[in-house]
């Protein structure tokens, strides 16, 4: 990662370590979640460039990553603040489990920037995005990807 790159990604890793820190319990369940966004975001961003990966996986990729930044989602930050990457998480999560059960995974991990194992990461947003997000917003982001 180049200097202006990695110094967006702390900023944004800061920023939203700060917002939770102030507005969230420290004991929320989704706290964690929530603090892993920049680094979800940034492996998307490798990802999409990366040469090992197939155009096709490319472009669930960047879908990932536009449903992201857009101010438009199913949960907005613009509206709830950081909290609404809680879906960003989840789309990015079903798209990469996607990605990992047809590529090595050793590719998914050379661009991972977070602490956690990011398959185990991966499964278990999975197999708790229904109470992240609610079962009906979780059955219509499997349906729109």
């Amino acid at each position: 990662m180049d200097k202006k790159q990695l110094d967006f990604y702390q900023k944004l890793r800061n920023e939203v370590k700060q917002w939770v820190s102030k507005k969230l319990d420290k004991d929320n369940k989704w706290s964690d979640y929530i603090l892993i966004a920049p680094d979800i975001f940034h492996l998307l961003c490798k990802l999409s460039i990366d040469k090992e990966v197939s155009s096709g996986k490319k472009v669930k990729l960047v879908a990932a990553i536009a449903y992201f930044i857009s101010p438009i989602d199913l949960i907005p930050e613009g509206l709830v603040g950081p909290i609404g990457y809680l879906d960003d998480i989840a789309v990015s999560a079903y798209i990469l489990n996607d990605l990992i059960n047809e590529v090595d995974p050793r590719i998914v991990r050379k661009h991972w920037a977070g602490e956690q194992d990011i398959l185990d990461l991966i499964k278990t947003i999975i197999a708790n995005a229904d109470k992240m997000i609610g079962g009906n917003l979780w059955n219509k982001i499997k349906s729109m990807f």
